[in-house]
């Protein structure tokens, strides 16, 4: 195991520095990198999935490459176009809202921004992490959708203020459809949210689900439109992710996997990023003088052995089955 704490260009779901476990086995990299807040239960999935990466190796794929969209975090209008100067030919943009500390105002000017840069033909999708209350988010909605949303990601919390949500924007007009994100990876029953009618498209990530099969299985099971999104990875982690997205039958939509651009480094030379607003299908060249450049401290490296354990013992049956977890 090794561990890496790699700083951001901007301060990104309340991270300074991301942090990560890297495993190297006899099928390649795992990335092991659930948030510092999530429990071991939780985490046992993350595990899971960076064994079967290191370990398993994915199913094959049937593309080559998958189109990504860029990502501009909750900064300023006035940071948007140096975001976007990041992304090499990325012609869809996700760009969060809903942030702590925020207005509605702060979210419709950067969105603004992102199609004054991006032009007319772009698409522009919101993410808003379920910040917003069902009232919220129809306000919030019918004032975002002038910006020609393609849809928007987790805008409430819950299933049950999703699925009221779709009936209350097609009641009133309002041409924006919802993708649901945490309703899934954080759900006991991930495919409640599409037999519930409450998402147009589901949002799956390899980590959190488990692993790129589980991940495949779920998508599946939901029959509903597939977006692949990553948890803020290494490449080693989003090379997971491109596995899914190269895997599954059909791919309708941008994935959310370009974001390497929102670190200020990485492991992998060259780093898996768009390119012409793609990432090719291939594995993490993992570059070991970064791995050492951007070795965590001591103490750190220690926190993360302890965490590795806590989930294995879930995983090998010592607190919970793998269905379980």
């Amino acid at each position: 195991m090794r561990v890496v704490s790699i700083p951001m260009r901007t301060r990104f779901r309340g991270v300074d520095h991301r942090e990560a476990a890297l495993f190297e086995g006899p099928a390649g990299w795992g990335e092991f990198s659930p948030f510092l807040e999530y429990g071991a239960l939780e985490s046992a999935r993350w595990l899971a999935a960076a064994v079967e990466a290191a370990w398993d190796g994915w199913p094959e794929p049937v593309r080559a490459s998958v189109p990504v969209n860029a990502t501009v975090p909750a900064v300023h209008a006035s940071e948007v176009a140096g975001v976007l100067g990041r992304y090499d030919g990325c012609t869809t943009v996700k760009v969060k809202v809903a942030e702590r500390g925020q207005s509605l105002a702060d979210d419709l000017d950067r969105v603004a921004a992102v199609r004054d840069v991006m032009g007319p033909a772009a698409h522009i999708r919101v993410d808003a992490n379920g910040g917003w209350d069902l009232d919220q988010a129809a306000d919030a909605l019918a004032r975002l959708a002038a910006y020609g949303l393609e849809y928007a990601e987790q805008p409430c919390l819950n299933v049950e203020d999703l699925a009221a949500l779709r009936k209350q924007l097609a009641h009133h007009g309002i041409d924006v459809l919802i993708a649901a994100d945490e309703s899934i990876r954080k759900a006991e029953d991930p495919v409640r949210v599409a037999r519930a009618g409450a998402a147009d498209i589901v949002v799956v990530k390899v980590a959190p689900l488990g692993g790129v099969r589980r991940a495949l299985d779920i998508a599946q099971q939901c029959g509903l439109p597939t977006v692949v999104s990553s948890a803020l990875d290494t490449s080693v982690g989003i090379a997971a992710g491109v596995a899914l997205a190269a895997a599954l039958p059909s791919l309708d939509f941008a994935c959310g996997l370009g974001t390497v651009e929102l670190l200020a480094d990485d492991v992998a030379r060259p780093p898996l990023v768009p390119v012409a607003g793609e990432i090719v299908c291939r594995p993490a060249r993992v570059d070991p003088d970064k791995i050492e450049a951007l070795a965590a401290p001591a103490d750190r490296v220690e926190w993360w052995r302890t965490r590795v354990e806590a989930c294995h013992a879930m995983l090998s049956g010592g607190g919970g089955s793998m269905q379980r977890c």
